[in-house]
């Protein structure tokens, strides 16, 4: 599938919801195409990475009960049977235990990082990207994040991802108890992450890094 060429102009906001400039950005710089079967593949690894595995039940082996044979071999009428703990009767073990299991893999670092540029792009040209000048906090609080989102226009439930320039604690702290939002520097975003986000608050300065980041790609 073809990606946006032609250029898109993003508002940029400041903290209190008045657009300060326009961010002209070609969704192009960012991937000339977006390939949904690769964004398809990235999603599932990530979501393959995220399972635990630890799921397992017993064998007949490992199932507490005696090993002695319940009756018999012949002469009862019943058919022949041994312990209690075999799989065909309650309370025995699994015939085909489930086991432990590593579900993870790994698609190629490039391809990875293609497609969290795709995402991006994707974003980009379905305006679910908003942009703000700046975004610090002199000590962590909630009210002053929720103050910004609201100035935004950013509904509370919407799954949001706010996107700064580097890891900030601040930025952090103050947003993580805000529901449906989460935070990440632009250098830890991807595939997921954005698609998973109905929008994202991204900083100017992530922005410019992210772009110039692609160019180098």
């Amino acid at each position: 599938m073809e990606g946006g060429s032609k250029m898109v102009s993003l508002p940029v906001y400041n903290r209190e919801g008045r657009q300060v400039d326009v961010y002209e950005i070609d969704p192009a710089e960012l991937a000339p195409t977006i390939n949904k079967q690769l964004l398809h593949d990235a999603v599932v690894m990530y979501q393959a990475n995220l399972r635990q595995g630890s799921h397992q039940t017993k064998s007949r082996g490992m199932v507490a009960g005696s090993t002695k044979k319940m009756y018999r071999q012949k002469g009862t009428g019943n058919a022949r049977a041994g312990s209690k703990r075999s799989g065909i009767r309650r309370g025995g073990g699994h015939i085909h235990r489930i086991h432990n299991r590593d579900y993870s893999y790994r698609l190629p670092r490039k391809a990875l990082q293609l497609a969290t540029r795709m995402a991006l792009a994707a974003k980009v040209r379905d305006e679910e990207m908003v942009v703000i000048d700046d975004l610090s906090f002199a000590a962590p609080k909630t009210k002053d994040m929720v103050s910004v989102l609201r100035h935004l226009d950013l509904p509370k439930g919407q799954s949001l991802l706010v996107a700064t320039v580097k890891y900030d604690e601040n930025v952090y702290r103050s947003a993580r108890n805000i529901a449906g939002v989460s935070v990440a520097p632009a250098g830890e975003l991807n595939a997921l992450s954005v698609l998973s986000s109905r929008r994202i608050l991204i900083t100017k300065a992530a922005l410019d890094s992210l772009v110039e980041s692609a160019k180098n790609a």
